[in-house]
């Protein structure tokens, strides 16, 4: 997933530089950063003592699950932490600068199309919607269409969509009706990057606004969930769906522990009713508490991630929070974990991975890509036009709850017609991003042929592939659950509905799909480390879970 499921922790496909060793947000001197969690039953004052005796100085304190944020000039701050009784012990919290040049092995999600910049704007004979409705076969998949769940159920902006991500551009016409400013928060901040400072970025800042996305992915995924059924461009899945931008990923794609439990945490005290994770938790893959191929200081770090994200998991779900999150495009079966080849994605003295950089470190079934595998987690596993599991997607009977849309670079098994940009998802996008990515021009602000990208009536779009558009598909069809099925808050504006039965709502209303023949599958011109094992029933199997998430079968409108 990571880096942004467009890969795992960092954003599909982004080599992320650092400034330095220990370069952080808020640098001081040589001080580092830290997130530094309590022991359980320690008690806040008794944790805040130890900070301090280990050399440490709080800057911020997350007290819902007891996390704080910590500066510390002291080189051995994060030993001494891990011997105070009080507390688990600490990682390091960090600022990336991009490199947009350089790219990531794992991307899928971008990559150029035979597309122009120009759209079509659709078939004469086109159903009516918006007017690039004719290019979303995933909504047309899922039967999120003006003759399907639109005609039903568009969603409710009693239902709150929390998108933990890069940002949300709230100024596309697409997701302005929807987006929710005062509500939003940025719970992270970027550093200059290696092409120049802060005031060089499009915003001309490292602490962006909560209505800002730097990367572009985030405002896609939103765009999946929520865009609205306004005439403009195309509708998401809840088209009346309210929108928070939780940003916690920073625009080179790093999701750090800090940010993300901030984020998680802030939506569970602020009456979010479901949360769209399309990433993983850098600097980390796969999580493990005792791996012996690594060093105990990291396997220490390890620990104090998963300790702290499954308590955030467990602190939004028990408040009414549905978490959803992409499966990652590693193409692996994720019941036999064996080689982690992104892991640490920062290498000692903060120098992230070269390109060419493929560790191969053992794992197991013991260690975790978080927050995909954490408790409580819907994990949505990408399929493409045909319907077949996306080649790039991991798979795994434990951990895969359903299948959406995903899209693939082309589809295998299908028609000519998808062996375009158009067998990817088509989704609102940031015309920052496409400026810094080299894929809009930046004085005509035309789209360059090849990028992927297509400006409609002066807005712009992008076709995107990879879990991390799956995943906010089946986020909307929750979103569309709650909205029938949930009751009124008491305690804030809104509706609330118990996770757990979003979730059996979610499984009993997706399309079983059985396990292709012949199996395993193989994918015409990709070598043999892609072909996959499907294992299970037709009920509930490795490559779509309980099936293709629907819009259309949903359970009846609860009265009110």
């Amino acid at each position: 997933m990571r880096k942004l499921m467009l890969s795992g922790a960092v954003l599909a496909g982004f080599v992320a530089l650092a400034v330095g060793p220990g370069a952080s947000a808020g640098d001081n001197g040589g001080a580092r950063e830290f997130v530094v969690l309590y022991e359980q039953g320690a008690g806040a004052p008794a944790a805040r003592a130890a900070i301090a005796d280990a050399g440490g100085k709080i800057v911020d304190e997350n007290t819902a699950v007891g996390l704080a944020t910590v500066r510390s000039d002291d080189p051995a701050f994060a030993a001494r932490a891990a011997d105070e009784a009080a507390l688990v012990g600490a990682a390091e919290n960090r600022s990336i600068g991009q490199a947009p040049k350089l790219r990531r092995k794992d991307d899928v999600e971008r990559g150029g199309g035979v597309t122009g910049a120009d759209a079509r704007r659709g078939d004469e004979d086109a159903p009516a919607g918006d007017p690039l409705s004719d290019q979303q076969w995933d909504m047309q998949m899922i039967g999120a269409t003006p003759e399907g769940s639109y005609a039903v159920e568009q969603g409710s902006p009693d239902v709150r969509v929390g998108i933990i991500d890069t940002g949300i551009d709230g100024s596309h016409p697409d997701l302005a009706p929807n987006f929710d400013k005062e509500l939003s928060r940025n719970f992270t901040q970027d550093i200059p990057s290696i092409d120049g400072p802060c005031e060089s970025e499009p915003d001309q800042s490292c602490l962006d606004a909560a209505d800002v996305d730097g990367s572009g992915h985030g405002t896609h995924v939103a765009g999946t969930v929520a865009a609205a059924l306004n005439g403009v461009g195309i509708a998401g899945v809840a088209p009346k769906a309210k929108l928070v931008n939780l940003r916690a990923g920073q625009d080179s794609g790093f999701f750090f522990l800090g940010a993300t439990v901030n984020a998680l945490t802030y939506a569970a005290d602020h009456g979010i009713d479901v949360v769209n994770m399309s990433f993983f938790i850098d600097p980390w893959l796969f999580n493990c508490t005792a791996n012996p191929a690594d060093t105990p200081e990291q396997q220490q770090e390890q620990q104090v991630i998963i300790e702290a994200t499954n308590r955030a998991l467990r602190y939004a779900r028990e408040r009414d929070v549905t978490l959803i999150a992409a499966l990652g495009n590693g193409h692996e079966d994720y019941d036999n974990h064996t080689i982690d080849t992104s892991s640490p994605d920062i290498q000692p003295g903060f120098i992230p991975q070269p390109e060419d950089f493929l560790p191969q470190r053992p794992v197991d079934n013991s260690c975790v890509d978080l927050p995909t595998e954490g408790p409580g987690v819907i994990s949505v596993s990408s399929i493409g036009p045909s319907k077949t599991k996306a080649d790039y997607s991991n798979w795994g009977l434990e951990d895969t709850t359903v299948s959406a849309p995903g899209g693939y670079a082309r589809d295998f098994f299908g028609t000519d017609r998808y062996r375009t940009d158009a067998n990817r998802v088509l989704a609102p996008y940031s015309r920052e991003a496409g400026i810094e990515f080299g894929e809009i021009d930046p004085v005509s602000g035309e789209p360059l042929d090849g990028s992927g990208v297509i400006r409609v009536d002066g807005q712009y779009y992008a076709y995107l592939q990879g879990t991390s558009m799956a995943a906010p598909h089946a986020t909307g069809v929750a979103a569309l659950i709650i909205a029938r099925r949930g009751l009124v808050d008491r305690r804030q504006p809104g509706l609330r509905y118990s996770p757990t039965w979003v979730q059996r709502h979610l499984e009993r209303g997706a399309t079983q799909t059985p396990c292709p023949q012949p199996n395993p599958l193989v994918y015409p011109d990709r070598g043999p480390e892609y072909t996959a094992q499907c294992t299970g029933d037709e009920e509930r199997n490795s490559f779509y879970g309980h099936g293709i998430v629907s819009a259309v079968n949903l359970p009846p409108a609860r009265e009110r």
